[in-house]
């Protein structure tokens, strides 16, 4: 804070310095020579002007607050939650960061398609899963992830959902976030509008009958191909669109299943850091996964775990068709627009804190 000329200062006063008590204003004249001794010789005398002030001018003065008090704020104060050790493996990735995303409009996120935000730092990572629930190798990607303490977002086929709601119920369970991914992971970019919609609806509806619960407002197109007609309905719902960074290409190593490794991993050093885009409908990422998460701990990398401001709020006339096709099931702007930042971190320093 600059000072004013009747302003304190800290430290000794300078040679002709006024220096200000209330009504009582003195000339220290201090020779820019003196010795700290001498120095402290002036303080009991400036001490003793202070007390005649102070004296002179009665009203209460709200004493300094520390500065070891300023510069070390309690815990919390920021409003970012800390996240807990990994309790079932030190050695875990766990996550480093929980980021929140606020939909409204529709933002696009994934530089493959969509770059007006970066949300991501260096050695970063968000781990996404489409197509499922699938029976055995979901079940072995939630394994996994719970290894580690981690957690990913799962982009899910409506028709799945309604299929095998049990393990739905278990990716819900284990604290992932859930997207929608289709009704039947039809292409988008060829479809009329009507048809994307109903794809999108029936597959947000069908995951809330299937889940119990509605997903979060998060969406990933089939084979990444969207719509400028898609892409405004979404951002009507208030609904996000998730490209990707790094493709794993799992669907071509089922044979081979540690080239998804070696994939992930090197696209990573090139880019070093982002959204990864995987299946856990795939045998491949089902039985890569766990040497995956090893190694991205080994290289330093860390875990993003993304939460949407909001849910999905499923239209009534999808939610009753649904309920009805599937025979009393039991379940409990364009994309990418510029603007202020939709995410904000809620938990997670990204430094392991």
């Amino acid at each position: 804070m600059a000072c004013t000329k009747n302003a304190a200062r800290s430290g000794p006063p300078r040679y002709g310095e006024r220096v200000s008590f209330s009504r009582i204003s003195y000339f220290v004249r201090v020779s820019a020579m003196l010795r700290p001794t001498a120095i402290m010789t002036t303080a009991p005398i400036l001490a003793a002007l202070a007390l005649a002030a102070s004296a002179a001018d009665p009203k209460p003065k709200t004493p300094p607050v520390p500065a070891t008090a300023q510069a070390a704020p309690s815990a919390g104060a920021s409003g970012v939650a800390k996240i807990p050790p990994c309790a079932v493996n030190p050695n875990g990735l766990n996550v480093s960061r929980v980021v929140e995303i606020d939909t409204t409009g529709g933002p696009g996120f994934g530089f493959e398609h969509y770059k007006a935000y970066d949300f991501l730092q260096d050695k970063e990572v968000v781990l996404t899963f489409d197509d499922g629930p699938w029976p055995g190798t979901t079940k072995a990607v939630l394994d996994a992830l719970a290894a580690h303490c981690t957690k990913g977002t799962f982009f899910i086929i409506g028709k799945n959902a309604v299929n095998h709601p049990d393990i739905l119920k278990q990716v819900v369970a284990g604290g992932h976030t859930i997207g929608t991914h289709t009704w039947s992971h039809a292409d988008l970019g060829k479809a009329g509008a009507d048809k994307a919609k109903e794809e999108i609806e029936k597959g947000l509806s069908a995951v809330k009958l299937a889940a119990g619960v509605a997903p979060g407002a998060f969406f990933r197109y089939p084979f990444l191909k969207d719509s400028p007609e898609s892409l405004g309905y979404l951002g009507s719902r208030n609904i996000a669109v998730f490209s990707t960074d790094v493709d794993s290409f799992d669907f071509k190593f089922n044979a081979n299943p540690d080239r998804v490794v070696t994939t992930v991993m090197e696209k990573l050093e090139k880019k070093g850091k982002g959204i990864v885009l995987m299946h856990d409908f795939h045998k491949s990422t089902a039985t890569s996964l766990p040497k995956l998460l090893t190694e991205l701990k080994a290289k330093g990398y860390r875990v993003v775990h993304l939460k949407p401001k909001s849910n999905v709020t499923t239209l009534q006339a999808f939610d009753e068709e649904l309920a009805k096709s599937t025979k009393g099931l039991v379940a409990g702007k364009a994309a990418g627009t510029g603007g202020a930042n939709p995410f904000k971190t809620i938990a997670g320093d990204g430094a392991g804190n």
